[in-house]
Formats: structure tokens, sequence, C-alpha cells
């Protein structure tokens, strides 16, 4: 990929990604304030949106292997853009809906999915192996500059202009996002060429038969489901038990993400000295604790200290992580599977974190918020233990045996060759 169109890629993705940042939490602020929607339904909003879009993805999603990708991740930029957009018009006109609320979820986090399906395939092919890790790096980096400083951001901005007006922009952000792609002028490579078994199934099935990425994708559902359990349950802890403003909240959601921008800028230069495999295992084991501190936290300063060094902690380690793992999958993933193994992955995070959601709701109203938490951090300690420490052979040669299209649609590849390289 040229420089000129991989700064095109990043800028579009920056942009997105700050959009996103600013207007996150705008959706169920919108509930709360302009429809009076209750607790429940609040919940209800991310859960029916993961589950609505593993639902549309699961029939539809192949489609994007056998397309060109670039088109694909306007399109989805545009119906974020259109969806969202909806929300500040239709409160406008005093027609907005609880039921809106929730099919603009849904759509959003479809189209967000199927957008890293077609980008992720698209940037491995556009760039040369030796640039991935640095281009994913970059992503990475960008990410955590928007997490950081996008909530306060969006913050002000709702409490200035108000929550729709935030929607709004970050409607018009995936409009950014869409120009950028457009910009980009070196010819995408042709897709690959349907099969007879061109269903999404085949991305979970290269998954579970590849020795490096089947135990990766456990721990990344057994990591990130508590993670995203413990969000809801931190508001009570920091708000009700360690009786903290809510001021308080937003710098423990934002801050910390200083240290995935650390991480992530740092991802490169622990590849390059100690190898692909050991920083993959050691940031993968080192983010995997943290959240055992949540349940200690005690009241006051003290209290929101411990949970942002926690948080800290654990995002610096995933923040190495990320484009590490981001890297690895694509140099293993053959061009045939790249976007069905991406829908896959998606599909799956995003109907396994709503549960952990709901399952934390319930633990917290039986047990109580501490317990939860504590819970939460063995769960996601013991995600550890699924990392990749060993790829046998026998396991390898399985790729062979399960997807014998595989060594075809990448002639003279040794499996895994990245896994094995330290």
């Amino acid at each position: 990929m040229r420089d000129q169109d991989r700064r095109s890629l990043l800028l579009a993705y920056a942009v997105s990604a700050a959009g996103t940042g600013v207007g996150s939490g705008a959706l169920p602020i919108v509930a709360v304030l302009v429809l009076h929607a209750s607790a429940f339904e609040v919940s209800l909003l991310s859960g029916l949106a993961g589950l609505t879009a593993a639902a549309v993805l699961l029939p539809l999603g192949a489609g994007i292997e056998h397309r060109r990708k670039r088109p694909v991740m306007i399109a989805a930029d545009l119906v974020r853009c259109a969806a969202l957009a909806s929300v500040p018009a239709a409160a406008a006109l005093h027609v907005l809906t609880y039921p809106q609320l929730v099919a603009v979820g849904a759509i959003s986090t479809t189209a967000s999915i199927a957008f890293a399906a077609a980008s992720g395939a698209h940037l491995k092919a556009m760039t040369d192996p030796a640039g991935r890790l640095a281009t994913n790096s970059w992503f990475e980096t960008a990410d955590w500059t928007a997490s950081t400083a996008g909530p306060p951001v969006g913050g002000l901005l709702i409490g200035g202009l108000g929550a729709t007006a935030t929607m709004a922009i970050d409607a018009a952000s995936y409009l950014g996002s869409a120009v950028g792609v457009r910009r980009i002028r070196a010819a995408e490579p042709p897709p690959p060429e349907r099969s007879a078994d061109s269903g999404i199934r085949p991305g979970w099935r290269y998954i579970f038969a590849h020795p490096g990425l089947r135990p990766l994708f456990l721990n990344a559902m057994l990591f990130g489901g508590p993670v995203i359990m413990t969000l809801p349950l931190l508001a009570v802890l920091i708000l009700d038990d360690l009786h903290l403003p809510a001021a308080a909240y937003g710098l423990s959601l934002g801050l910390p993400c200083l240290g995935g921008i650390a991480g992530s800028r740092l991802a490169p230069a622990l590849t390059r000295r100690y190898g692909q495999r050991r920083v993959l295992l050691a940031a993968g084991a080192a983010r995997a604790p943290w959240l055992l501190l949540y349940p200690l936290a005690p009241h006051g300063l003290a209290g929101l200290a411990i949970i942002m060094l926690a948080d800290t902690a654990l995002l610096t380690c995933a923040g190495v992580f990320n484009p590490v793992f981001a890297t690895y999958r694509m140099e293993v993933t053959a061009d045939a599977y790249m976007a069905r193994v991406r829908t896959a992955w998606g599909i799956s995070a995003k109907t396994i974190q709503p549960l952990f959601i709901v399952a934390g709701g319930g633990l917290a109203a039986l047990t109580g918020v501490r317990t939860t938490l504590l819970i939460a951090g063995l769960a996601c300690a013991a995600s550890a233990a699924l990392l990749p420490y060993r790829t046998p052979a026998r396991e390898a040669a399985a790729l062979g045996t399960i997807l014998p299209d595989v060594r075809q649609a990448r002639p003279g590849r040794r499996w895994p060759a990245p896994w094995a390289r330290s």
C-alpha cells in the first residue's frame, strides 16, 4: 500500500474512532433522558444490538468474503451514518421511540462487524507482511486515543449540546470515514471466487481447525466477556459504594486508556526484540489478572486510584497484545477465509458479551457488586490458561484434513510459520 493510501485509510479509521469515542454512551443516555427508559430497557439496548447483529450476519456475512472490500467498507460507514443521524432527526420531530433506538443499535452493530471484517481483509491484501504490525499498531493507537479523549469530550458535548446532537457528530464521523476510504487510489485485488462451502460456518471451522487461532479465540471470549460485564458494575461501585461523583467515573473510563496508547506504540519494538510468539503470550497472560483488584477498592479516592491502576495496567497489556494478535491472525488466515474468520469472530463476541452482561446483572442482584466483580476477575484470570502455549504438529496437520483447500489458497506456506517464529 502506498504511503498516501495508508494515510487515507488511517485517517478514515481515526475519524470514525473519534466519533465513536465522543458518542459512546449517547444511545443509553438518549433512552434515559428523552424516552425515560427503565434500567432494564437500557440494558436491553446493548444486548439486543449484539444478538440481532449476529442473527443478521449469519446468513449474509459470507458475502463480504466474495465482494470487493472497499465498497463494503464505504457502505457500512454510510449505513452507520444514516442510522445514527435518524435519532436526532426523530427527536427533533418528537417521533423518537424505544424500538427505533433498538433498531439503530442493531444496525450500527451489524455494520460495524461488517466493516471490521472487510477492513481486515482489505488491509491484509493492501499491505506487505513487513508493514502489517506497524500499521496495526497505528490503528490500535487511534482506537486508544479515541477511547481516552472521546468520553470526556462526549460528556462535555452531551452536557452542552445534548445527547442527540452528540449522536449527530458521531454520524458525521462515519461520513468522514467513508470519504477517507473513497480516497484510496491503489487498485484492490479481486476477491476470492465463490466455492461450494461459502457460508459463515467455514469461518468458525477455520478458527477451530487452526492450532493457534482456536485457543486465541477461546481466550478472547473468556477475557472479553468478564471485562464487558464489569463496565456497568463499575459505575455502581464508584457512584454508590465508593460515594464518588460522576466525574470520577468518567475519569476512570478515559485516563487509563493512555496505557493502551503506550502499549500500542511499544508493540512493534517489543516484537522486534523478543519475537511475535513471546510478546503475544506474555501480553495475553499479563492482561488477565487485573480485574481481581476491583473488589478490593476501599471507599473514597483510594478506591478510585486502585481501580484506575488496574485499568491502566490491563489496557497497557491489551495495547501491546491487540496489534500483535491482529497481525498474527492476518498472517495465518488464508486470503479465501479472511473476511469470514473476522465475521465469525465478531458475531461470537457480540453474542457472548451481552450474555455476560446479563449474567453479571443477575449475579449482582443475588450476591452483591463486589462479589460479582470478584467472580468476573477470576474468570478473566482463568482466560490466561487458554493461550496457545504449545502448538502440536498433529494439530497443524489438521488444516490439510479439515480445510483441504487452504494449502492451495496459499501455496508453499508452512503452517503455522508466523506462530513458530520467535
